[in-house]
């Protein structure tokens, strides 16, 4: 998983020619008046001609929106707005070059900052300590954009580079230029204006949110059945959800592996309901029967008081940062749009179409159909995490484990063979010990994750679990997930021709890119795929995926929703309603098709507690991975990647058009999958 890091008040909407709309002001930027506005558009007019009014017009209506009493008054604002403003793009183009370079500094330097001062947080070095909270939560960069409203540099960036909303930019942008859209970038650096307190406590509140999980462990063989029989490994430490899924689905495979899942399951349904007792997290001290909820110290039951509604608290104390922090943006009034239509550049009921069209087609009935033949039983609600048409899923996981451990003894070994994993993919040698150079590999406390440079000079961070005698499989499979993150990070800031365009179109391109690599895995490891069914099981390995996984990212969003239509709610009320959401959503797209109700799997992500509405990424960049997939199939995997990736971050649907010649759909996965159905059931 890729973690996201807000360093600066940026946002995503660009204006370079007519036709763009205004902004509307929030209820704490409101100054200067039309006529005022309307006197200096004339003003830069007259100086420097027609050509220069639409542009003017924008600019100068969206500095007023920001613009505050305690910025001046109208005669300062006039006297700004006409020094400042540059007429010509010649101009412009070696303001952008300035910009360019001071945000790379500071971007740099304070990603820097950050990362150092969470690195007891995020890299497992021992004891946490409370002062190691307090300074994770600090975000060095908070303030950053009040002083730069202060100083006017960002009024000066809004007035030279003014911003257009997703729709325009849709209609405009295949038409521009890559300067073009450099200038539309610089453009997306200030549309809000929050205060530096709020930013603060939205990085505080982020990061009490990821210690919270990053340290929700279950002790897995201190679980028992009820008869006392234990079914894990003594020393097996998961976290919730991903180490919980990712040991479920090993779990097809191997001795007892229905009354393992079924004990995962039971586990995590009392993390959902908040039942579970607050003495078993973390805690090897005591052993624990999931299924009728007894804990016990030996021999003897005892008293065991269930986790508060922790979960829904840090849940809560989001969306009411996220509320606060509303009022201070007024083109996109509210955090579900922030997170679409800015941060995705998808409308949310563009992105909500796509997974309601995708969970009601006919495919997933057939392909459920397919999965209970080869389960050789009846569908229970946690396969929804069904593994088997992953090649890998043929070879025992003590293999796959003994494979990588004597390959990956340590993380250095694992960064050694970078470059031979990337020549392997298609990179020239050159290339592959260039980018391998750019990335650090370090253990993680939590599940990993990858965290990527923000000035040239610096280096990606490649974070992941590994035990004390190596990387097991599913360590070394989350490693090559991370690390086609790093390699997308370093390739669209390192080869980027313009900095503004550094990166892709959202945190979904990045995660197909990281699905890319992860799907090779076994390729990597030198194993060769036989299978002559491995490119339909491909296909509905990555159906089944984005099935799973769009049913959650729409919990999430109609968790946000009733949370909007409900601001006072408290944590109980919260839990209440996202379990009911939960079953709800469950009923609407799973109940059918598994053959029970009311099942609230879909509430155990931790990404909606520690991501808010993150997970809509997944699917989008499930999608993204296929269409990307079949596109290279049978040419250079690392050349074609590579020509792709300098697109940079250009919006979604133009890049994907640009790349593979068609934009975002779930009808190739579809077709696939029907052809994979057909072929698998000869």
């Amino acid at each position: 998983m890729k973690k996201l890091y807000v360093f600066f008040v940026l946002a995503s909407f660009v204006v370079l020619i007519s036709g763009c709309s205004l902004p509307k002001p929030g209820e704490n930027m409101k100054n200067i008046s039309k006529e005022t506005v309307d006197k200096v558009v004339k003003l830069l007019t007259t100086k420097y001609g027609e050509k220069v009014s639409e542009r003017a017009s924008r600019s100068v209506s969206q500095v007023a929106s920001f613009w505050t009493i305690k910025d001046g008054d109208d005669k300062l604002f006039t006297d700004f707005c006409t020094k400042n403003f540059i007429g010509n793009d010649a101009d412009r183009l070696k303001i952008l070059n300035k910009l360019s370079d001071k945000f790379e500094i500071l971007g740099g330097y304070f990603n820097r900052i950050s990362v150092d001062l969470k690195r007891p947080l995020h890299l497992d070095t021992g004891e946490l300590l409370p002062i190691d909270d307090m300074f994770g939560e600090y975000e060095p960069s908070s303030h950053m954009a009040d002083d730069f409203f202060n100083n006017k540099i960002a009024f000066y960036t809004i007035l030279n580079f003014p911003f257009c909303t997703l729709k325009e930019k849709s209609e405009l942008g295949p038409k521009w230029s890559r300067q073009e859209w450099a200038f539309a970038r610089a453009g997306d650096k200030f549309t809000d204006r929050i205060p530096a307190n709020l930013n603060l406590k939205e990085g505080e509140l982020l990061t009490k949110a990821d210690s919270y999980i990053s340290e929700y462990n279950i002790c897995m063989g201190n679980l028992v059945d009820n008869k006392g029989k234990t079914y894990f490994p003594k020393d097996m430490k998961l976290i919730s959800h991903w180490g919980l899924r990712d040991e479920l689905k090993s779990d097809y495979i191997g001795e007892n592996g229905l009354t393992k899942q079924k004990m995962i399951y039971d586990v995590m349904k009392h993390i959902i309901q908040q039942d579970i007792p607050q003495t078993v997290i973390n805690n090897d001290k005591v052993t624990w029967a999931p299924e009728s909820n007894k804990v016990f110290e030996g021999n003897k039951q005892i008293e065991a008081k269930p986790e508060p509604d922790t979960r829904y608290q840090i849940f809560l104390d989001n969306f009411k940062i996220m509320k606060q922090i509303d009022e201070y943006c007024p083109m996109y009034p509210d955090f579900i749009q922030r997170s679409f239509d800015q941060g995705m550049e998808m409308s949310q009921p563009e992105v909500e179409k796509l997974f309601n069209d995708f969970c009601s087609s006919p495919q997933v009935k057939e392909v459920a159909a397919l999965i209970k033949k080869r389960l050789g039983r009846n569908l229970e609600a946690f396969d929804i995490w069904y593994d088997g048409f992953k090649s890998r899923s043929s070879i025992p996981q003590e293999q796959l484990d003994k494979i990588c451990k004597e390959k990956y003894p340590t993380n250095d070994a694992f960064h050694t063979a970078m470059p031979d994993m990337l020549c392997k993919l298609g990179f020239t040698k050159e290339k592959a010990e260039y980018i391998a150079s750019r990335i650090v590999v370090e253990a993680a406390r939590g599940s990993g994750h990858a965290w990527g440079a923000e000035m040239k000079s610096d280096k990606s961070l490649l974070r992941t679990r590994i035990k004390k005698d190596g990387f097991d499989y599913k360590g070394y499979n989350i490693a090559v997930h991370e690390f086609g993150h790093n390699v997308e990070q370093t390739i669209t800031l390192q080869d980027i021709d313009y900095y503004m365009l550094k990166g892709v179109p959202n945190t979904a391109f990045t995660e197909a890119m990281a699905f890319l690599f992860q799907k090779r895995d076994l390729e990597l490891l030198g194993i060769k795929d036989q299978n002559a069914d491995k490119t339909y099981l491909a296909s509905l390995d990555d159906f089944w995926s984005c099935y799973e996984i769009m049913g959650v990212a729409m919990l999430d969003m109609n968790v946000w929703k009733w949370l909007y239509a409900h601001p006072e709610a408290n944590a109980s009320q919260l839990k209440e309603a996202v379990i009911q959401l939960a079953k709800e959503t469950w009923n609407k797209y799973y109940a059918d098709v598994f053959g029970m109700k009311d099942q609230p799997i879909l509430a155990i992500y931790s990404h909606m507690i520690e991501d808010p509405l993150y997970l809509s990424n997944y699917p989008i960049g499930h999608l993204v991975e296929f269409q990307v997939d079949q596109y290279v199939s049978g040419k250079n995997f690392g050349e074609e990647i590579h020509r792709m990736l300098v697109n940079g971050s250009i919006i979604p649907q133009i890049w994907m058009m640009k790349a593979v010649g068609n934009k975002v759909s779930i009808n190739p996965l579809l077709i696939a999958t029907e052809e994979a159905v057909k072929h698998l059931n000869k």
